[in-house]
């Protein structure tokens, strides 16, 4: 039989891994009577941890969650995975940078030796915004907490929804107070975003969650609408592309086809979503999408490469488009060609 220190150690984490144990199976995995489970169970109680007994056919044992957090035991790659979640989380935009800085801390300090040596190797530099932009879009993770709650309680929210910078707050569009029947809560591109339904435009809106500040009491509970596409992932990508998402495709509004002077392997590293096709050994098929024209025309344009436009014809009319402006960004300011003409 094991000593008591690591049996209990081996119990408690038995406890953690799945809900319920019978006690049956707890004395058969620990090499145990049924005795010795109860009394080691007696044990973890008075260490604080709540473990409650479940009766019936095969009763047993339960990890129930308690008014204070108790010690937690993890095994190596839970601690692996939980060292590198904590120094990624400066990159989540919920203001929870200070205490996942100091929890790192606090698990690197209790880890064994192998364990420390294998994070101290693991050093993630997580990459944010500039300076400029970052604390825009940082959240404060109470309005984080009461948007959570609000949809999983299925409440109607009500918010104050600040302006863009720069917009002003003369346009009462943007001032008014909202009304919504919140559904998802999600990130994209570091940002943290509320899908709603408004009840006021009667529309469905994704409303950046650092501007909202809610306001109590909410309201009552709702029966949830369908999500148009029924993939929250398809919706919030359709949305940012320009579209409604209803289809749920979340395809860009604007696609075009052109043919690039380069291989396609060195295409495909920088075409996102598009698809490339290998025409030759420098020379490729490119078939992309974009918010508008003249954008698209824009991202094909950063590739170092001679273009032939297949279509359709409102992508040729962009690069015409930018092909001007460029024409004129390169002479001076009193219209005087500029050196690199």
């Amino acid at each position: 039989m094991p000593k008591t220190s690591a049996r209990l150690l081996s119990l408690l984490s038995m406890l953690q891994a799945r809900r319920d144990w019978p006690g049956a199976l707890l004395a058969e995995r620990l090499d145990i009577s049924p005795r010795t489970v109860r009394r080691d169970v007696d044990r973890l109680r008075e260490l604080g941890y709540p473990i409650v007994a479940f009766k019936g056919p095969e009763g047993g044992y339960r990890l129930d969650a308690g008014t204070e957090l108790p010690p937690l035991l993890f095994d190596d790659e839970q601690a692996v995975a939980l060292a590198v979640a904590l120094q990624i989380a400066t990159t989540t935009g919920a203001g929870i940078e200070e205490a996942a800085a100091r929890a790192l801390t606090t698990v690197r300090q209790v880890m064994p030796s192998r364990l420390r040596r294998r994070i101290d190797m693991l050093q993630i530099t997580a990459v944010g915004r500039s300076a400029t932009t970052r604390p825009e879009s940082q959240v404060d993770s109470g309005v984080l907490m009461a948007l959570g709650a609000a949809v999983h309680a299925r409440e109607v929210l009500r918010f104050d929804y600040a302006s863009p910078p720069g917009a002003g707050d003369d346009d009462p569009a943007m001032a008014a107070p909202r009304r919504v029947q919140p559904h998802h809560l999600v990130t994209w591109g570091g940002r943290w975003y509320l899908v709603a339904w408004d009840l006021d435009r009667e529309d469905w809106r994704t409303f950046r969650a650092d501007r909202i500040t809610p306001r109590v009491p909410t309201g009552p509970r709702f029966t949830p609408r369908e999500l148009p596409g029924g993939d929250v992932a398809a919706f919030v990508a359709g949305r940012f592309r320009g579209s409604d998402g209803s289809g749920g495709s979340g395809e860009w509004p604007c696609r075009g086809e052109v043919i690039l002077g380069l291989p396609a392997a060195e295409v495909s590293r920088y075409s996102r979503d598009g698809v490339v096709e290998e025409l030759g050994p420098d020379r490729c098929r490119l078939v992309l999408g974009s918010w508008s024209w003249a954008g698209l025309a824009a991202d094909i344009g950063r590739f170092d490469a001679d273009i032939e436009v297949v279509g359709p014809a409102e992508l040729r009319d962009a690069f015409g488009q930018l092909a001007r402006r460029y024409a004129n960004a390169a002479t001076g300011p009193l219209g005087e060609k500029s050196q690199y003409v």
